[in-house]
């Protein structure tokens, strides 16, 4: 028996257009992946009540950047990766001078442009000096000699006789404070995984059709 093979010009185009075919439906299938994960965890972030700000943080972009590729890839990150990663770990946090953590109470009030306020700033900004007061049950705390204002911040008391004038707490002293973990990112990601294998035979039959 004598078997020949001749490798016309029409299977070699046909072999050239089913490989193009390939490249541009791994390409698709990766975009779309990139694209759905991305899309998860921003929904993650913004369901766990962390702002739409750091939701967008999540970007993603497909390689090759331009073309089609058999061997296309997508990265998905975060411009914000300590933070977004602190609240999908739940990490244990600790002074770094090994002393407390300063907790604001509602009294504290908010620090520049709406972030967490320290016992420094607070004290430039009121005017007022905080004074500590060690607790055997719970956490100590750092209060001020003043006044509650109308918006329940502590504030000066304007009183000269004294009246009026309390004890108001400010800080709350910790020596560790662990951050709940609020979201699962490895979850979304291993499903975009397993969403692969099929977008790209949905995207290579697409193009067939």
């Amino acid at each position: 028996m004598k078997l020949k093979l001749d490798v016309t010009p029409d299977l070699v185009a046909a072999m050239a257009t089913e490989i193009a075919s390939g490249e541009k439906a791994v390409t698709a299938a990766m975009r779309e992946a990139g694209t759905g994960l991305k899309t998860a965890w921003r929904g993650q972030i913004t369901g766990a009540g962390l702002g739409r700000r750091l939701a967008n943080s999540i970007r993603s972009q497909t390689y090759p950047k331009s073309g089609d590729s058999l061997s296309a890839a997508a990265l998905v990150w975060s411009k914000a990766p300590e933070i977004v990663g602190a609240h999908d770990i739940g990490p244990l946090i600790r002074s770094k001078d090994g002393f407390w953590l300063a907790i604001p109470l509602e009294a504290a009030g908010k620090g520049f442009r709406g972030g967490r306020i320290t016992p420094g700033e607070w004290e430039r900004r009121r005017g007022l000096r905080l004074r500590f007061v060690y607790r055997r049950r719970g956490p100590s705390m750092l209060v001020a000699d003043g006044r509650l204002n109308t918006r329940g911040l502590g504030v000066a008391s304007r009183s000269k006789t004294g009246r009026g004038r309390s004890t108001v707490p400010i800080f709350l002293l910790v020596p560790q404070v662990r951050l709940p973990k609020r979201l699962d990112l490895d979850r979304d990601a291993e499903r975009a995984i397993d969403r692969v294998p099929g977008l790209i035979v949905a995207k290579w039959v697409e193009r067939r059709l």
